[in-house]
Formats: structure tokens, sequence, C-alpha cells
């Protein structure tokens, strides 16, 4: 029952998401432990959705997780792998952690809003090696979202190096229709299965 609430406020979170502009660019990343390197066997997962406004030059985070081995003690996200869709970078944003990211739990939720053009955004390490500039560091970071070089990291104390990650993935966001379809079939699902426990 508890993993049902969970992907029902996730699905009713992904209906509130404004609809698609020109200038708006969707992620997510789906977060595990054998998406980590090295892959390691946690439970914990977690489907984060980012959306960049490159106009705005803004990126909102709705990242919810779960069920984590480990109490969280880190989060960010890493730029660039060599290769798309695996191997490691370094820490492209805030270190240690993005500011308030939940701290000392294994189930959780971060929302918020970035500017892209503030230099706290940014791991000061990563802006140094991508031209020492805030408007540098931004290009390098959209462009290595946009070629799936970046991926969204949560640490914890049985995982310090990582206890679940994922790659950033362009995601299409579909018509709210949709959405109402994937609440309803959610919560059909969780009916069908509190009644097989009964």
């Amino acid at each position: 029952m508890k993993r049902f609430i969970s992907l029902l406020a996730l699905a009713l979170a992904m209906v509130a998401t404004p609809a698609a502009f020109a200038d708006t660019l969707y992620y997510r990343a789906t977060m595990s432990g054998p998406a980590e390197a090295p892959p390691n066997a946690s439970p914990g997962y977690g489907v984060a959705f980012f959306i960049v406004d490159d106009v705005a030059l803004t990126m909102s985070m709705n990242v919810p997780f779960f069920d984590l081995l480990g109490t969280t003690t880190a989060a960010h996200i890493h730029c660039c792998t060599a290769d798309p869709l695996m191997g490691t970078a370094g820490v492209a944003t805030a270190t240690p952690s993005f500011p308030e990211f939940p701290s000392g739990v294994t189930t959780g939720l971060y929302e918020r809003t970035f500017s892209l053009a503030d230099a706290s955004f940014y791991n000061p390490a990563y802006i140094t090696a991508n031209g020492g500039t805030v408007d540098a560091a931004r290009a390098a970071l959209l462009s290595g979202l946009a070629s799936n070089q970046g991926y969204f990291n949560i640490h914890t104390s049985q995982y310090p190096g990582g206890e679940i990650r994922g790659f950033l993935v362009a995601a299409p966001i579909p018509e709210p229709s949709t959405w109402g379809m994937l609440v309803l079939g959610i919560g059909a699902l969780g009916l069908w299965g509190r009644r097989r426990r009964t």
C-alpha cells in the first residue's frame, strides 16, 4: 500500500507538469543500484524529472527516491561522461549536495527550481574545467545532457560512491489525457493488489 501511495503521488506530480513549450526541455532519470558504476544490489529506486527552460535559464527538479539501504549523504548531477549512457564523470552541480536535499533518510522527495545563470548552481571545479565562466559551464552541461552524458546520483552512508543513479534522457511530455489514464491505471492496480491480499 505504501508503494502504491508513492506511485500515485508521483503520477499526480507528473500531471501537474506544465505543457511543453518550444524553449523547454524535459529529461527523466530512472535511478537504481544496478545503474551505478560499479553496479550494486540496492533495492533503492526513483524516477526523477527535470525541466530546463533555456530562455529563463532555469532547471526545475522533481526527484522522488525510495527504499535506499543507507541514509542519504549527498546528491548531484555528474557530467559529462566520455560515452552516452555509460561511464563516470565529475560532479557538475553544487557540492557536496544540492541545497536542502533530504539528508539522513532512505525515502524522500526533492523539488526545487534553480537558476542556470547562478554560479552557486555549479561545482566551482566544473566551471574552471569548462571555460572558467558560468555561461561556458551552462553550455557544457546542457550539451552533455542533450547527449545523454549526464547522470543524477544519490550517495548514502552504505554506498558513499553512490547508491542509485540514472542518466538524464530526453522525456517527451504526453498529453494530459494520457496522464489521466496513467493515474486511473495505477489506481486500478492498487485496488487489485489490495483485494488480492485480503
